[in-house]
């Protein structure tokens, strides 16, 4: 069957672009290194869709192979409602609530030494070097760095990427701390349907933490990856004639099967967050955008509404298709700092707080191999620095970031199109430069 849907595929090539957008994952790291900069591929001195109409070679179409490619890839990650079906997640009603505004220009000027380099570079060099969208800075709450490039304003929504399998992540701790979300018990007490697969025995919480082992590559060199199944299966593009796999993400996650045992390694699979949004549905009788709606983005007074992009059955794709505004991402951030508390009140459980915040296991993720994070771990679909100051992230591809220092009083909110599809083009230019600018703000 994996062979048929390859062919398939070969036969509609814009699904594999779309599959990298849709998955939040490395689909395009295939992709030769660019020879334009971050300057020279900004998607509005480019002319990407602009002009009534665009001329014909400035058009970007979600059914182009290239649509998803960098440098298109800038206009469409902050664009993606315009190319795909999603579904809304609601900010509820009311005036959005203040975010207090206390530049520091100083902040474009304080000094890293990226990793394996010699020379120390600026933080306002990072940006660039780091195909930056946006990014906001909150000191105790206060604004203190905002800028948009390219194809992002203030008004807009970018796709966050696997920042997404947080929120899911999130909404799960908020479940078990209220008792909901039974941790212990197997996924399938909650999704009958996934008796059979490889998630049959495994307890919610090896699925919150990623400690499930799965039988599930997501290497996109290899034709015959699971990846390609799934990316088939939920992409919201009609599916070629001949096609006979799963429909939908929930359809496939009933296919995936069990490689070795349950809860001793980590192990970074998106499908898991997918099952983990079939859970949490199920739990409460409410879709994933209705509840993150409900328990999260309608509490917060944030500036607009996010949205998720969904398969062909309406599904939210939870583990990386929400799109949202960065001074919300950033309001969600500082509530996460303060305990889940905003403006004096708890609006999630200080206990699902704690969890993520205290991080996992240690020795699962080293099992993981990550060279490069050496110390961190893992909890309810958060990353966990383990560094001194307790910080930890929501990361997505491309670049996206809510890093959260607690010990600085900062929230970093970062969105990104590096052209490349892996966190490692950009930490060695982005860890150390969160580190600077932590410790720069604990000397004001």
């Amino acid at each position: 069957m994996l062979e048929s849907i390859r062919k398939d595929l070969l036969h509609a090539k814009h699904l594999h672009a779309l599959a990298a957008c849709l998955l939040g994952l490395g689909a395009l790291a295939q992709t030769p290194p660019p020879v334009l900069s971050a300057a020279e591929s900004d998607p509005v001195k480019l002319g990407w869709m602009q002009g009534t109409p665009p001329p014909p070679d400035k058009v970007i179409r979600s059914t182009d192979a290239n649509a998803f490619q960098f440098p298109r890839m800038r206009w469409s990650v902050a664009h993606m409602r315009e190319l795909m079906p999603t579904v809304e997640v609601s900010r509820g009603l009311g005036p959005p609530s203040p975010l207090p505004n206390r530049p520091d220009p100083g902040i474009d000027s304080v000094r890293f030494t990226p990793w394996g380099a010699n020379e120390p570079m600026t933080w306002e060099a990072s940006l660039w070097k780091n195909y930056t969208d946006g990014i906001l800075i909150l000191h105790r709450g206060e604004v203190v760095y905002e800028r948009y490039f390219g194809a992002l304003k203030a008004d807009g929504q970018h796709a966050v990427m696997s920042i997404t399998k947080s929120f899911t992540g999130t909404l799960a701790a908020i479940l078990v701390a209220e008792g909901v979300l039974d941790e212990h018990k197997p996924a399938t007490a909650y999704v009958p349907e996934l008796q059979g697969s490889a998630f049959a025995d495994a307890t919610v919480r090896q699925v919150m933490d990623m400690t499930t082992a799965l039988r599930f590559s997501e290497d996109y060199a290899d034709p015959k990856a699971e990846i390609w199944t799934f990316s088939a299966a939920g992409s919201p593009m009609p599916k070629p004639v001949e096609y006979n796999g799963p429909d939908g993400y929930y359809d496939y996650l009933r296919t995936v099967q069990k490689q070795g045992p349950h809860g001793d390694a980590f192990g970074y699979k998106t499908v898991n967050a997918d099952a983990l949004g079939w859970i949490i549905a199920r739990a409460t009788g409410k879709s994933v955008p209705a509840l993150l709606s409900e328990r999260i983005w309608s509490k917060l007074g944030m500036e607009q509404s996010a949205y998720y992009q969904v398969d062909a059955l309406g599904t939210a794709f939870a583990g990386g298709g929400l799109n949202a505004g960065l001074r919300d991402l950033a309001r969600f951030g500082e509530l996460m700092r303060n305990g889940g508390q905003w403006h004096g009140r708890q609006v999630i459980p200080a206990q699902a707080v704690t969890d993520i915040a205290g991080g996992g296991s240690k020795e699962a993720f080293a099992k993981a191999g990550y060279p490069q994070l050496k110390g961190w771990s893992y909890r309810d679909m958060w990353w966990h620095t383990g560094n001194a100051h307790g910080a930890y992230t929501a990361r997505g591809v491309y670049g996206q970031t809510i890093y959260i220092d607690p010990a600085a009083e900062m929230v970093l909110v970062r969105l990104a199109s590096n052209p490349v599809a892996a966190n490692g083009a950009n930490d060695p230019w982005s860890l150390p430069a969160y580190a600077a600018v932590a410790a720069y703000l604990m000397g004001k």
